[in-house]
């Protein structure tokens, strides 16, 4: 992949969509999530015509701060899976992200600091400042190999205006694979999470 990506989200949207676009403005993936599911499943587009599937993300079960998210190709085949660490996200977001056919997480995705989030979260409420708190506060989230592992990826909020905005960079080795199944895992962390900052 031709870093950085920069996944790009309209706020006023009815439902949520993310664009992805490399480094060089070509968009890679577009993602737009219907409403009223019972049981989660996002569709995932080469682009905003969506006449081409790249992936499907599905939920394991209805509901659910534990649910697994597992990534298909549109034949079927598994492309691995992300799983949120139920409590211990509540205060820190905290992912575990699954290679095909591993039962142990490969990566694991958290957030660098809290408190940026939480003081994104308050200001972005406060009439009319709200609306410039994408210029003030960042926050990041970062893709590690295993639980002490170094970093991999990482995604930070960028400033934007009526949108939400979000580069993601490459810090370390992943094979292609585990490029996708990161970049499929950042796109449901950002719709799992994007009312939390």
């Amino acid at each position: 992949m031709n870093y950085p990506l920069t996944f790009t989200f309209k706020l006023l949207a009815l439902s949520p969509q993310i664009y992805v676009t490399d480094a060089g403005g070509r968009t890679i993936c577009y993602v737009k999530q219907k409403l009223f599911r019972i049981r989660e499943k996002v569709e995932v587009f080469t682009d905003d015509t969506m006449q081409t599937l790249l992936a499907t993300i599905e939920a394991d079960r209805i509901i659910d701060w534990s649910a697994r998210y597992t990534f298909k190709s549109p034949t079927g085949l598994v492309l691995g899976a992300i799983g949120r660490r139920g409590m211990k996200s509540l205060w820190r977001a905290h992912y575990d992200v699954f290679a095909p056919g591993m039962q142990t997480p490969t990566f694991m995705i958290q957030e660098a600091n809290p408190w940026t989030k939480m003081l994104d979260g308050l200001v972005g409420e406060i009439p009319i400042v709200g609306m410039f708190t994408g210029f003030m506060l960042h926050p990041s989230y970062i893709a590690t190999r295993g639980e002490a592992g170094a970093p991999t990826l990482r995604l930070t909020k960028q400033s934007a205006f009526f949108e939400g905005r979000f580069g993601l960079i490459q810090e370390g080795p992943a094979d292609d694979g585990e490029q996708l199944a990161l970049l499929l895992s950042f796109l449901m962390m950002n719709l799992l999470e994007r009312t939390r900052g």
